[in-house]
């Protein structure tokens, strides 16, 4: 049972999901703010301002920077796997939701048109980050990594 209590208290998992934490609660309250409705599903969801993905991956690099070095192993595998996830948020998944919005108004333009209905399920659109919401949930990464760094480490 000792791994169970390892687990929860590595400060760099600690730092990773209290990061992602900040970044989905941000999230749906900016989105609140906008649509002037709260939508618990952007608690847990993709897309929208900013990435939890990246603040995630942002905050495990710094605090692998912050604790074993920038010439480290734990910071080079950390520091990679951040680029990947949020150059794929940027593009992959960007270019995802765009399709899929689009996909689900040519599903929209055929129910109108035809007798036989297409399905009615849409294709989820939110599931990738302009540059600018990999940006703030980068620096919202950082930050926390350096107040967790504080306490954690």
């Amino acid at each position: 049972m000792n791994w169970f209590s390892h687990l929860f208290t590595n400060p760099f998992l600690l730092t990773a999901l209290s990061s992602w934490a900040i970044a989905q609660i941000l999230k749906a309250l900016i989105n609140a703010a906008v649509t002037h409705t709260w939508d618990v599903r952007r608690l847990f969801g993709d897309g929208g301002m900013p990435s939890g993905h990246s603040a995630t991956v942002a905050s495990l690099a710094m605090a692998a920077a912050l604790r074993c070095g920038v010439d480290s192993f734990e910071f080079a595998i950390s520091a990679v796997l951040a680029i990947i996830v949020c150059h794929d948020a940027m593009g992959v998944r960007l270019e995802t939701g765009k399709q899929a919005a689009l996909l689900n108004e040519i599903v929209e333009a055929f129910n109108l048109l035809l007798v036989d209905d297409l399905p009615e399920e849409k294709l989820k659109e939110f599931v990738g980050h302009t540059p600018m919401q990999v940006c703030a949930g980068v620096l919202i990464g950082i930050i926390n990594a350096f107040i967790m760094h504080q306490f954690l480490f």
